[in-house]
């Protein structure tokens, strides 16, 4: 554990774990045959399974098993060659069976270590794993507004493939949450997984919390805070909880131990119920399901089919394609835009020069289309061609940012446009040399300022070059010579 200074309210400091549950991306469910798929009509993805009807058996996803174990290996824990899934027993109506299948004493994973950074540079900080599981998700109930206190059920979540992600007490702040919860999202998104959805319930956070005072080692008595859905939302719940806490205890009175839902409208957390211990679930082995048991051989596929992973990825870029920390941080925050940012490099040779492009440009307008990276219409290859272009002297910096604003106008190349217009950058020595002897004999006045020592008119003078050939002077050539007639002039 990284120690870094501890954020703290009047003197007490706050002691944080997560519990993350992943929506895995299987096409089915983890026990039955139906679709894993969201936004379906309500109650039309289901079965005897997943309905928990008498009879109905469950049959373990095999995909959802490799899905695992690509994250336990992806951050350094041990995946067990034999697990056991559990009921966990519990009453919720759109709980059909009354109980959910989990894993309890004997997860799929253990340990394992996720490391984050709170801002590009930042040394970093590590949060140890306790443990990695599988479980079935359960319905969802609904309460629509013109519904006059009815609630609705809809399970077609039930049997959804969720992965359980667990970390130890070892997060001390509600930024070092959302700091953590980037991260894992990260990765999941990486090994392809998870596509770490909020909105859509693809990633669910619940977070324990308690408050001690400052320095102490022991913990306090914490509470849970759930229905977060969105990362802000999270750091949001978490400083609210941690400031309701403090205030308990500055006041003479006692933390209870309960569960708490977070209410985005209001900015509150309000009780839900008191907290339950696990021996109030009953938990027992799933009596339909023999053990997962993994061979060594199936282990070391997956481990070898890992993807590159984002701080791997990070460095190798620094040192490939030789560009900086910052930009090689900002290039991997998503595998899409890391493999764009590389496919444009397989056509062009100027790493920071695409680095530059890609996060001012490209990310500009892929935000205000409100896209993502892979969805966006200029491909890398168009993107190499317009930085070709610039790179060989056929076009400026400027004329480039026109191109590129017709490109993604018409999603014509840089060529064609380039083309169609008869747009050529000017570099022949010769005929700017011919301009700049015409300007200054045009603004002999300037010239006189400028021959007597006021050379901030040096700029003017290239202004009034750019203008004459409107722009497709190529200026470095037009700082260059323009510098040697000047010189020359004065003696």
């Amino acid at each position: 554990m990284n120690m870094t200074e501890r954020y703290q309210i009047d003197g007490y400091e706050p002691v944080i774990g997560l519990e993350v549950h992943a929506q895995l991306t299987t096409e089915s469910k983890i026990f039955c045959g139906c679709r894993a798929e969201y936004g379906a009509p309500p109650n039309t993805l289901t079965c005897p399974v997943c309905l928990g009807l008498p009879g109905a058996l469950p049959v373990l996803n095999k995909r959802a098993v490799e899905y695992a174990m690509r994250m336990i290996l992806a951050v350094g824990g041990t995946v067990r060659l034999r697990s056991v899934f559990a009921r966990k027993n519990y009453f919720y109506p759109d709980l059909p069976k009354g109980y959910q299948i989990s894993q309890y004493d004997q997860p799929i994973g253990d340990g394992g270590e996720l490391a984050y950074r709170l801002y590009p540079g930042e040394r970093g900080k590590t949060v140890r794993l306790k443990r990695i599981h599988l479980e079935e998700d359960a319905g969802k109930s609904l309460h629509p507004e013109s519904g006059e206190g009815q609630t609705r059920i809809d399970l077609n979540r039930c049997g959804i493939p969720l992965l359980e992600i667990v970390t130890e007490p070892e997060i001390f702040s509600p930024q070092e949450a959302y700091g953590y919860l980037v991260r894992l999202k990260q990765v999941l998104q990486y090994l392809q997984i998870c596509t770490a959805d909020m909105e859509k319930g693809h990633l669910r956070c619940d977070a324990n919390v308690s408050v001690r005072l400052a320095g102490s080692e022991r913990l306090g008595v914490k509470t849970e805070v759930k229905n977060m859905n969105s990362f802000k939302g999270v750091e949001r719940a978490l400083t609210f909880e941690i400031e309701r806490q403090v205030g308990v205890l500055k006041s003479g009175g006692t933390v209870e131990q309960m569960t708490l839902l977070w209410d985005e409208k209001h900015q509150a957390a309000e009780p839900m119920r008191t907290k339950e211990e696990s021996h109030d679930y009953r938990y027992f082995p799933e009596p339909d399901l023999v053990n997962l048991v993994i061979d060594r051989e199936w282990l070391e596929s997956v481990r070898r089919s890992l993807p590159e992973l984002p701080d791997a990825r990070a460095r190798r870029f620094m040192q490939q394609y030789e560009i900086p920390e910052y930009d090689a941080a900002v290039l991997t925050e998503s595998r899409g835009l890391a493999d764009y940012f590389e496919e444009v490099m397989t056509e062009f040779g100027d790493g920071k020069a695409a680095s530059n492009w890609i996060m001012t440009e490209v990310l500009k307008a892929v935000n205000e289309e409100k896209s993502d990276i892979t969805d966006f219409h200029i491909k890398p290859p168009m993107i190499a061609e317009l930085l070709n272009c610039i790179q060989t002297g056929q076009i400026s910096g400027k004329m480039a940012k026109e191109i590129f604003e017709e490109m993604l106008a018409s999603s014509k190349s840089a060529g064609e446009i380039i083309k169609a217009k008869g747009i050529v950058q000017i570099s022949d020595d010769a005929v700017i040399g011919g301009i700049i002897v015409k300007v200054l004999s045009e603004n002999q006045q300037n010239l006189q300022k400028y021959l007597s020592g006021k050379t901030q008119l040096f700029g003017f003078f290239v202004g009034q070059v750019m203008k004459e050939t409107k722009g497709t002077a190529n200026p470095g050539l037009v700082n260059k010579i323009l510098q040697e007639k000047l010189d020359e002039l004065a003696g």
